[in-house]
């Protein structure tokens, strides 16, 4: 009985078609490259969207009231994970050059895109509470309310962390003298 409902949920959403369309895929993508998941990773994360959703109907659960919001919330908490266990890969790198001589450091090549560089480098450095309300802002142009409600907390909270990691990205861009 158990196994039968478990291919009932799967099955049902399979045949109605990919739980995502292409407009809420390119969201997805959107939020999960500004979020800072490099581009050999967004097929993985849309298909982790992709998966939580099914998950989601498989379990009986209703659907989201407004799947793409949902769906950029999902991807906004990947690329925060993303960070995290970046974050930690680099410390262990860290610890483990600190135990041999240091190498020549190649210099940087050209910067082509100078503004967009110092834009993802800002981003990289906000907190993660910040840059995720950012991202779902002004990227997958959510309002403060949807956010609000997607992540559980009150508006002014999205509202003050939105005004926080503008101000900081702002300061970062003219400190950089890129604008």
């Amino acid at each position: 009985m158990l196994r039968r409902r478990a291919r009932r949920g799967p099955q049902a959403y399979a045949a109605a078609g990919d739980p995502l369309d292409a407009a809420q895929e390119r969201r997805v993508r959107a939020v999960l490259a500004l979020g800072g998941v490099p581009q050999a990773d967004l097929p993985d994360g849309v298909q982790q969207v992709r998966l939580r959703l099914l998950e989601r109907a498989a379990s009986g659960r209703e659907a989201p009231r407004d799947v793409s919001a949902w769906a950029a919330v999902v991807a906004s908490n990947l690329a925060m994970d993303w960070h995290r266990a970046k974050r930690r890969q680099e410390r262990l790198g860290e610890r483990l050059a600190a135990l041999r001589p240091p190498d020549h450091v190649p210099g940087e090549g050209e910067d082509t895109r100078l503004l967009s560089l110092a834009v993802a480098q800002g981003l990289d450095e906000l907190p993660d509470v910040q840059r995720q309300v950012l991202v779902l802002r002004f990227y997958a142009d959510l309002p403060v309310r949807s956010i609000a409600e997607e992540l559980g907390v009150p508006e002014g909270t999205v509202k003050s962390r939105l005004h926080t990691a503008v101000r900081a990205l702002r300061a970062r861009l003219h400190e950089d003298e890129v604008v």
